[in-house]
This record gives structure tokens, sequence and C-alpha cells, in this order.
């Protein structure tokens, strides 16, 4: 009698905690949140976007080292029939130049780090303002972010992706 009390008990209380273990996955849901961002039309424009200003700085940059070459090149050229003081001078510009063009290229990057920030963000925000939306509505209490690297090595739960994209219209 005693050992079948003892076995209803923890019949019960495995019970109980499979229950309780089950509530809680039912709670957790995944989206894969690069792939999201990638499908939506917004992120292609935005890299098109990026993608033309990475060519003007490019192009701009490449114009800036063809004027140096041409210049060293004639620079190399009349060398000897220059002083040691012109040439000095010479040497300094040149260096000034290729001063010039190694902080423009920073500069540049700079740039393009900080536009893709700002492009992107809007972007963003629709993608995780509509995963809440959707998680909200199916009464999940949290979303984990199953791009790969992300941490996440099982993801048996809910996957809202085809939710999600219904909600951004993709």
């Amino acid at each position: 009698m005693k050992k079948l009390k003892l076995a209803i008990l923890a019949i019960g209380m495995f019970a109980a905690t499979t229950g309780f273990v089950n509530a809680q996955e039912s709670d957790i849901a995944h989206i894969d949140t690069q792939k999201l961002v990638e499908a939506m039309p917004e992120m292609k424009a935005a890299q098109s976007e990026l993608e033309k200003i990475q060519k003007t700085y490019d192009t701009e940059i490449k114009t800036m080292m063809k004027e140096l070459e041409t210049k060293m090149r004639q620079y190399d050229g009349e060398a000897s029939t220059k002083t040691d003081e012109e040439n000095a001078k010479r040497v300094e510009e040149v260096q000034g130049m290729q001063n010039n063009i190694q902080a423009y290229r920073q500069q540049a990057m700079q740039d393009l780090q900080k536009k893709e920030v700002d492009i992107l963000k809007p972007i963003l925000e629709k993608a995780r303002n509509a995963i809440q939306k959707v998680a909200r509505a199916q009464g999940y209490e949290y979303v984990m972010d199953s791009t790969t690297g992300s941490g996440v090595i099982l993801a048996d739960g809910k996957d809202l992706m085809a939710d999600v994209k219904t909600e951004l219209g993709i």
C-alpha cells in the first residue's frame, strides 16, 4: 500500500512536471530574423542604396589614386632635373596626398557604416514590431532568434516566419 501511494505520488508529480514543461514550451516560438529581414522589400532597396554610396566612394578613391600615381610618375621623371630642395618638397606633397587618400578612405568607411545603421534601423524596427504583434496575437511570451549562430541549438517550437511574413505583406 505504501509503495502504491509512493508510485501514485511519483506519477502525479511526473505528470505535473511534464504539464508545466509543456506549458512553458508552448509560450516559446522562434524566427530566423536574418532571413525575415532579407525577404523584406525594404531591405533590397536599402542594399541597393548602400551599394550606390559604396560605388561613389570607390570611384572617388580611384580618381584620387590615379592623380597620385600620375604626380608620382611626373615627379620621378623630373627628379634628376630638380634640386634636392624641390625634390624634398615634392616628396612631402606626395606624402600629403597619400595621407589625404587614407583619411578620405577612413571617413568614407565611417560614413558608410553610419548610413547603413540609419537605413537599416527602421527596417529592423518594422520586423521587430511585426514579430511582437504576431507573437502576442498567438499567445507567445518569448520569441527566440533562430538565425544561424545566435545560440539556438534546437528550435522545435512554433516558427513564426510565415505568420510574420503575412503580417508584413511579403
